[in-house]
Formats: structure tokens, C-alpha cells, sequence
């Protein structure tokens, strides 16, 4: 029999990151020179892993919306762009110092954290009033009255348990550099602090050229650069990540009913993917940013508490309308069907594809005690949704000898063209079990004396280590059913 092991939520977190490391998930960027605070290389496993998530997604968002199409725009972009979203001017975030442990710290996170700790003391109105007052302030550009609120909840620095603040002061997060082979003929040029400005100024070229009538989408994973100043919780907050995001271009007046619309499909969309409803909610802004007139978050449970995956934001003409102010190019649209020229409003997708990352590997990391008779042991395993799995199945040959691994190789060979598979002979039968287990397989294949006879193998199951005997021919079709993402698309449609 088997149970699920109690485990506290700050040592499961310890565990899923220990985890990622040892298995070949996620790895320290120049781990041999100490590291590089915040930044983050993707092993074997984590890379497979994460362009799988990618890959269900775009499917999702491109093939099956007839009016949504893709791109793929350039890190650098003419550093105007980012005077005209605001970015230069207002992309900042409120930071605050402990004087004593001389720790830097996010005002408004302090005061988030101090709502969620309310929150789980069942005290939630008062929660929710603190967050209002809190955006409040924001709003008001009210710094020096965000930090008597940190020092009026009692909030104290971690490391040296004193409130002893410094004043709160705004950080601009864009990385900046220069561009041009001569020093006094360069010019400053940043790294994106988000993909969707690289659709906002092609949304001319987009729909010209794709033949597109509003409304309509533009999709693009990419990456983004932040200078965040407190980067924590592994990656779930870094300073190279990749977006994910879709802008819905409609007419005026009618974003609301789009904003809804894509709003509950995102959410849909998380839940196909394998993550449990109750583990995922709605999260309202209470402070909007300066473009929306509308947002929400999709947030997960983490091991950490609720944090947000994904946002979905009615921008109004806010982008379009200012590229075309600094620009001086018409970013209007002439809509036959209502024979007028607009400048279109936009709602949009946003998911961190490191976010969705993590937030599947902690739902995936199991602990089961299992016993047999008098003994326990517990048994380590993610059980991932096979269509985002890294690996799909494992060959195994039960010895070194007698013929298996030829026969291993030719089943190998077989399935490697249509899934990704491999083939492993060391050690025992049941430590390869094991190691399959770990990077969340979702079925080995055992090759013993039977299959040279009979041309069956044995199929483990990962979830629950039932095996079953299943023919070699089988074998292709019995996977193209469990992993293929067209189970995860027909939910979708």
C-alpha cells in the first residue's frame, strides 16, 4: 500500500529544487565560478521539459485559433520603443534597505507577503485592505508613506529582525548597453524587459502581410531581460527569463468581451496541461498598471504560497496610440465591415515559461511511503503529464547478454523517429526503474528472455509501477495515445 508523505511546505520547496539540480532539470548558470545570482541554465531534462510547455502552448495559441499567428522579433529594438511604453520613464520598482543587515528588499512585496500571511491567519479583509492601501500609496507616488506602512505592519527585516529602513526609493529594471563599434558613435540600446513591444510595432507589417482582419492575435515566446535587485524563490523571479504571450488585437469597445473570453481559456488551457483546478485561481489587480483598464492573474500554489504564472490585461490603445505619437507612423486600421480607420485595442496573454516550469515541477514531485509488510520505504517520482514528460519511455533490457540489447536497440530504433526515448542497460532492472522515476517517465519498456520468443515486452507505468505485457507492434500506438498532446488540444477545443 502507499500513502502521501507529509512533507512542510519550506522543505518541499528545498526538495524540488535540490531535485532539479541532481536530476538534470535546472543547473546554476557558471556554476565553476560560484554562479551568477538569478540566472539559470536548463540541463537535459529541463530543456526537453520546457519546449515541450512551449510547444503545447504555441500549438494551442496559433493552429488552433484560425485568427492568431506567430512571430519572432529581435532582443534589441531602436531604444525609442521604450520611451514610447513608458518603460524609461516608469518601468521601476520600489526598493527598501534594512540598515542593519544592509539586505535590499521590494517595498511592495514586504507588504504582499505581510497580506498573505493575514490572509492564512483567516484575517483576509484585513489582507485585502492592506493591499488596497498599499496601491494607494503606489498610485500617489506616496514613497515615504509605503514605508511607514512597513513599519506600521511590524514588518521586519529576516536576516536581522530590526525595522530599521531606509527610505524607499524607485529602480529602473531595464539592462542598458551600447550599440556601434566606435565609442563616441554608439549609441544606448536595451535589452527587452518584455516580448510585446516587438508585436506592437510590427502589428502593421503582421496584418498586412498575413491577411488579417481584427480581430486578431499575435503570439511570440521570447526572451526578456530584467535588472531585478531582489531575485529569489530559484526561477521563479530572474533576470534572463522567456515570456510567452499573445496580443488580441479588436476594435474598440468590444476588448471586454475578448478580455473574458481569453481570460477563462488560459485557465482552461493550465488545467489540460495536467495542473489540478483547485491548486490554480484568479487573482484581480487592485493597482492597474498605466496602460490597462482590466487585469487579472492566474496564480499557483507554490510550495511559497500563491504567486502568479500568468496575466491577462485589457491594454486599451495605449501601446499602438503611443508608437504612433513617438514614431510619427500611422498605426491605424481601416475595418471594412464597419468602414472606419481605428487605432485597435488590445488584450493580452502573458505566461513566464520559467514560471509554468516550475509550477509543474512542484505539482509533479511525489513522496509516497510505501509498505511491504514490516518495511517502508519512500518512493521519489514526478508524475508529469506525459504529452510535456521529457522522456516518454525508457528501453531496458533486463541483462547485458543473451541477445537483449540488440533486441532493445532494434525497439529503440523503432520509436525514436515519432518520441523521445532512450535506451539504458546498467545496473539492476529496478535502479533503472528508479532513475526513470526521477526524470518522470511515464513508462519503461523491459526486454527480457520472453521478447526473443514472443516479441512482448512489459510495460511499467509509472504512476502506479503496474506492468503489463503488451506486444512489440503495439508499443507505438499504446504511446501515440498516452503522450501525444492532441489529448491536451481536444480539451481545448
Amino acid at each position: 500500500m502507499a500513502k502521501q508523505q507529509d512533507t512542510s511546505e519550506n522543505s518541499l520547496f528545498a526538495k524540488v529544487i535540490s531535485h532539479a539540480k541532481e536530476y538534470g532539470f535546472v543547473y546554476q548558470s557558471s556554476e565553476i565560478y560560484d554562479g551568477l545570482q538569478a540566472v539559470y541554465d536548463y540541463g537535459p531534462w529541463g530543456s526537453e521539459l520546457k519546449k515541450n510547455l512551449k510547444d503545447i502552448w504555441w500549438t494551442a495559441m496559433t493552429r488552433l485559433n484560425h485568427n492568431v499567428v506567430g512571430i519572432d522579433a529581435s532582443i534589441f529594438m531602436h531604444p525609442t520603443t521604450w520611451k514610447a511604453s513608458g518603460h524609461v520613464d516608469s518601468f521601476n520598482d520600489p526598493m527598501i534597505d534594512n540598515k542593519d543587515s544592509k539586505k535590499r528588499y521590494r517595498a511592495d512585496v514586504l507588504l504582499e507577503d505581510k497580506a498573505a500571511a493575514l490572509e492564512k491567519e483567516g484575517k483576509a479583509d484585513e489582507g485585502k485592505a492592506l493591499v488596497e492601501k498599499m496601491a494607494a500609496l503606489l498610485d500617489a507616488d506616496d514613497l515615504e508613506g509605503v514605508r511607514n506602512l512597513i513599519i506600521e505592519q511590524g514588518i521586519v527585516c529576516p536576516e536581522s529582525g530590526t525595522d530599521n529602513w531606509t527610505e524607499v526609493r524607485q529602480f529602473n529594471l531595464m539592462f542598458s548597453t551600447q550599440i556601434g563599434s566606435v565609442a563616441d558613435d554608439s549609441s544606448t540600446v536595451y535589452l527587452r524587459p518584455e516580448t510585446a513591444q516587438g508585436i506592437f510595432v510590427n502589428f502593421l507589417n503582421v496584418q498586412k502581410t498575413s491577411r488579417q482582419k481584427v480581430p486578431f492575435g499575435i503570439a511570440q515566446i521570447g526572451k526578456a531581460f530584467r535588472n531585478e535587485i531582489v531575485a529569489r524563490q530559484f526561477i521563479f523571479r530572474m533576470r534572463e527569463f522567456e515570456q510567452m504571450e499573445m496580443q488580441y488585437f479588436v476594435r474598440p469597445n468590444t476588448e471586454m468581451e475578448s478580455y473574458e473570453r481569453w481570460r477563462d481559456a488560459r485557465m482552461k488551457w493550465h488545467q489540460a496541461v495536467g495542473i489540478p483546478a483547485e491548486k490554480l485561481r484568479f487573482h484581480k489587480h487592485e493597482k492597474l498598471a498605466h496602460y490597462a483598464n482590466a487585469a487579472e492573474d492566474i496564480e499557483f500554489e507554490f510550495p511559497f504560497g500563491w504567486k502568479e504564472v500568468e496575466g491577462i490585461h485589457s491594454r486599451t490603445d495605449f501601446d499602438l496610440k503611443a508608437h504612433q505619437e513617438f514614431s510619427k507612423k500611422k498605426m491605424q486600421y481601416f475595418d471594412p465591415e464597419v468602414n472606419q480607420n481605428y487605432i485597435p485595442y488590445v488584450v493580452e496573454t502573458s505566461v513566464g515559461a520559467d514560471r509554468l516550469f516550475l509550477m509543474h515541477l512542484c505539482e509533479a514531485y511525489t513522496e509516497l511511503t510505501v509498505t511491504d509488510g514490516e518495511k517502508s520505504k519512500t518512493r521519489v517520482f514526478l508524475k508529469l503529464h506525459p504529452a510535456i514528460a521529457p522522456v516518454k519511455a525508457a528501453i531496458l533490457p533486463l541483462t547485458k547478454k543473451d541477445g537483449l540489447p540488440d533486441k532493445g536497440m532494434e525497439i529503440f530504433r523503432k520509436l525514436r523517429a515519432k518520441f523521445n526515448v532512450i535506451y539504458e542497460e546498467q545496473q539492476s532492472i529496478g535502479k533503472r526503474y528508479t532513475r526513470q522515476d526521477l526524470i518522470g517517465t511515464p513508462f519503461c519498456i523491459a526486454v527480457d528472455h520472453d521478447t526473443l520468443e514472443d516479441n512482448t515486452v512489459t510495460i511499467r507505468h509509472r504512476d502506479t509501477t503496474e506492468q503489463e505485457r503488451v506486444h512489440i507492434d503495439e508499443l507505438e500506438a499504446r504511446l501515440a495515445e498516452a503522450c501525444s498532446p492532441e489529448r491536451i488540444y481536444e480539451q481545448l477545443l
